[in-house]
């Protein structure tokens, strides 16, 4: 494809392409520039979808006016268009704009996993106190940004860039696209029986989606997260309908997300807000002074951060108080294998054995409490365990420490901030100059080419399985452990719009796949179940909070043969694949005091590693295991 910026005309390549959303795809240009090219009614993404397509083209439509007529003092911190793109005839058809690099969207400080790298909670009152700052002063400029989400809230260091500018709203032109997590509910049709925008965005409905990023950002679940169970069957309702019923987290049937903070970690003030906000309908500027003095502490008795004068878990124990080292539930015997006062960070199994890494004291300890590197937590460096190495890397560059010493490291390609390394038992598998490879005794051996880049792959235990997709262009393979070629023929569900998460987890046979989209302004969550050969054998879509509660987050799956073990904040349960159907066959509710969505699951012959944040225990079944 080819443009024109400034009578220049760009070659537009595969290999350039660093982001695709829901309307277009963005591009690296050079020269500190990225180019944002808007998809067109013809687009792949669109095809057999009417509606989209005519969006496209109304999109088009206004741009020849909207993008000329932009604001031309805005804040910094706002990504604005700069060149207009063009075809040979002067229509446009997108714009240029600072590249910014090494950001993470918003929607990553909401996920405790990644937040627990090394990113405190005083670093995200900083971030929106940034924030703060740009939405306040786009409103004295009557823009109003409309579609407000963590996906357009690029964060470098404590500052949040707002992209997606071409969607603000100003002058006669209206933002009408919607993002459900994020949309006011007051400008939604409350007897309609899904979210229907029925009046425009305003500066009010600007400062709810700031508040709902805000609490999703604090305590790692959205207002109306949790699973709503009323004991009337008839007050029963769809997850994404809670809203317009104001049916929050507070609410005495909704119960609480366990992998979330205890919301009695917030000051009262903060607390009192979010109540008037999301149950009470208050609107207006959110108040600065609840993040001015939103100062949080760590508790170095529990670990737990908090916003009060004093830990509310530790005011509430009793003195003495240790949890047992081996408790039972019905046909379940769990015993405890390690906790620390600091993180977990990895775990992997090496045979029937877990292996682990944890950030206590200072340092980056293995399971046998051996520091293998000193300093303290850090966000930008990733760690895979295989045996007794640990694999480290940094910026690009990717080293295994050994009880020897350091091996000499490799270089390696990154996906985004993601490096472009795994490992099994056998082998590290890295991509470099657009080639897969894996090490060996004598050197790195060549499995194939892929996209530049643009490439995420995983490893199991027999073989492994990546992607790659830019602009128009997604390719998925399959490769084998030990020989050299990718099978680039795998068929996967075609998606529409921005993919927020991805991740795999392997049998010796099987890998299942878990993808989450944002489409259409709704987050749709994926399982897609792939054979050694690469043939699509079943797979399932579903929206977080629906009846399918397994695929409500993307972590804590373990495959074994044809089927998964999930776990789910109400106990582990079996999915199993039968003709093409991926069906929830079994539910184990005795481990529901073990278990919550974010634990990872590693299964054995003799049962199953349950590994948390701070804790590791072993289940095992007193009847046939799972």
């Amino acid at each position: 494809m080819e443009v024109y910026v400034n009578r220049r005309c760009i070659k537009l390549k595969p290999q350039k392409a660093i982001g695709k959303g829901g309307e277009a795809d963005v591009y690296d240009i050079g020269g500190g520039k990225a180019l944002k090219v808007f998809k067109s009614p013809s687009h792949p993404d669109y095809q057999g979808s009417p509606l989209e397509q005519q969006a496209a083209c109304d999109r088009l439509r206004e741009h020849q006016q909207k993008l000329r007529q932009f604001p031309a003092q805005l804040p910094d911190r706002v990504v604005r268009p700069e060149a207009l793109a063009t075809d040979q005839q002067g229509q446009i058809l997108g714009y240029t704009m600072p590249f910014l690099r090494g950001t993470e969207v918003l929607l990553r400080y909401g996920d405790r996993g990644f937040r627990q790298t090394g990113i405190p909670q005083q670093t995200v009152v900083q971030i929106f106190q940034d924030l703060y700052q740009t939405v306040a002063q786009l409103h004295q400029a009557q823009v109003v940004i409309g579609d407000f989400n963590d996906l357009n809230v690029l964060v470098l260091g404590h500052q949040a860039h707002l992209i997606d500018a071409d969607s603000f709203q100003f002058g006669k032109f209206l933002a009408r696209v919607f993002t459900a997590r994020f949309v006011d509910p007051l400008l939604c049709d409350a007897p309609a029986h899904q979210l229907i925008l029925q009046a425009p965005h305003t500066p009010d409905s600007d400062w709810y989606a700031f508040t709902v990023m805000l609490m999703q950002c604090l305590l790692f679940v959205h207002p109306y997260g949790g699973v709503y169970q009323p004991k009337d069957p008839a007050q029963r309702l769809p997850h994404d309908l809670r809203p317009l019923h104001r049916i929050t987290i507070f609410h005495p049937q909704v119960k609480y997300p366990k992998p979330a903070l205890p919301y009695h970690c917030l000051p009262d003030g903060l607390l009192h807000h979010f109540h008037q906000v999301f149950e009470h309908n208050l609107r207006g500027q959110f108040p600065r002074s609840l993040l001015d003095n939103l100062h949080w502490n760590q508790c170095p008795t529990c670990g737990l951060e908090y916003a009060r004068p004093c830990c509310p878990n530790c005011a509430q124990m009793a003195p003495g108080t240790v949890k047992e080292m081996t408790r039972v539930r019905g046909t379940v015997v769990a015993t405890q294998v390690f906790v620390t006062q600091g993180v977990i960070l990895q775990a992997a199994l090496s045979g029937e054995q877990l292996c682990w890494l944890f950030h206590d004291r200072g340092a980056f300890r293995r399971e046998t409490d051996q520091a293998v590197l000193t300093g303290d937590l850090n966000p930008q460096l990733q760690f895979w365990l295989q045996g007794a190495k640990t694999w480290v890397g940094q910026q690009g560059q990717v080293v295994a420490l050994t009880s020897q010493g350091v091996l000499p490291g490799i270089t390696v390609e990154r996906c985004g901030l993601a490096h472009s390394l795994a490992v099994n038992q056998d082998h590290a598998y890295w991509i470099n100059n657009g080639q897969l490879l894996r090490n060996g005794h004598l050197g790195p051996h060549y499995i194939g080419d892929v996209l530049t880049g643009q490439t995420r792959f995983w490893m199991g235990s027999q073989f492994g399985f990546g992607f790659y997709q830019a602009a128009n262009l997604r390719v998925a393979f399959v490769f084998d452990r030990q020989q050299q070629g990718l099978n680039d023929r795998v068929q996967l569900p075609r998606w529409q719009g921005q993919l927020m998460e991805v991740t795999c987890t392997f049998s010796d046979r099987y890998c299942w796949v878990l993808t989450a989209t944002q489409e259409q302004g709704k987050q749709i969550h994926r399982c897609t179940v792939i054979g050694r050969d690469g043939v699509l054998l079943g797979a399932i879509a579903a929206e977080p909070g629906g009846d399918q509660s397994w695929l409500t987050t993307l972590q804590g799956k373990c495959a074994v043969d044809n089927f998964l073990l999930a776990a789910t904040d109400q106990g582990i349960v079996r999915v199993e694949l039968h003709q093409g159907q991926l069906t929830c066959t079994k539910e184990f509710p005795d481990t529901e005091p073990f278990v919550d969505s974010s634990s990872q699951l590693f299964a054995t012959s003799q049962g199953l590693y349950i590994v948390n944040r701070r804790q590791i225990q072993f289940l095992k079944l007193a009847k046939s295991s799972p």
